[in-house]
């Protein structure tokens, strides 16, 4: 079943009444365990799927953030998908499990990321926002390893809250379609970024800022 994005949005946002906090580096082993969110869909149906599971366990409270975590993150980026999906010229992926493709945009292949503007970058975001390519270099270099892992041409939608609430952000699925729209009117695959990052051909990669006050 296909969930609209206003439904989305009012499961994403139930998630917002807890800390976001991971206690744990994202890895191919926990997320193992975790593989259920991605056939659950309501916050608290996934509530009820992490007491069930690891209830017992000592480190229940780990296993209940990176759960939480990874679904949030996970329905976010199905909305965001879902969004480009829905766009002229945008086709979805021919194999829906193919984590290097995502959709084609005028045929190019892409994958897309949903980031927080990254704490680590050594540039504040009024100086990042002119420095578009410095950071994509940054965020394929230090993007999640093991199966994550890869340098395919890639849309990066990058989040700022002022607040400093990024994470927050991704759940605003409404406010993220009127950014990626605007975007895609202007969309030229002769303007996007090419980086040497593979032997075979360069990598396309752009930033779609969605920043707010």
């Amino acid at each position: 079943m296909k969930h609209s994005l206003i439904e989305i949005e009012t499961e994403l946002k139930k998630r917002l009444n807890y800390p976001y906090k991971w206690g744990q580096k994202q890895n191919d082993n926990f997320d193992k365990h975790t593989n259920f969110i991605y056939h659950t869909f309501s916050f608290e149906e996934i509530r009820k799927e992490i007491e069930s599971r690891f209830k017992t366990e000592k480190d229940y409270d780990l296993y209940f953030n990176y759960s939480i975590n990874r679904w949030y993150n996970f329905w976010s980026a199905q909305a965001v998908e879902n969004i480009f999906c829905s766009l002229p010229n945008v086709k979805p992926a021919l194999d829906s499990k193919d984590r290097l493709v995502d959709f084609t945009i005028q045929g190019e292949a892409f994958d897309h990321k949903t980031s927080i503007f990254p704490k680590n970058f050594p540039y504040k975001i009024d100086d990042a926002i002119k420095k578009t390519d410095e950071l994509i270099k940054w965020l394929y270099k230090h993007q999640s390893q093991q199966q994550r892992k890869h340098l395919k041409n890639r849309l990066f939608i990058v989040l700022y809250a002022r607040n400093g609430e990024h994470w927050k952000l991704k759940s605003e699925i409404n406010w993220l379609k009127e950014r990626i729209e605007k975007y895609m009117l202007g969309f030229n695959p002769n303007f996007l970024l090419k980086f040497n990052l593979e032997k075979e051909k360069p990598t396309l990669a752009d930033v779609i800022w969605a920043i707010k006050d």
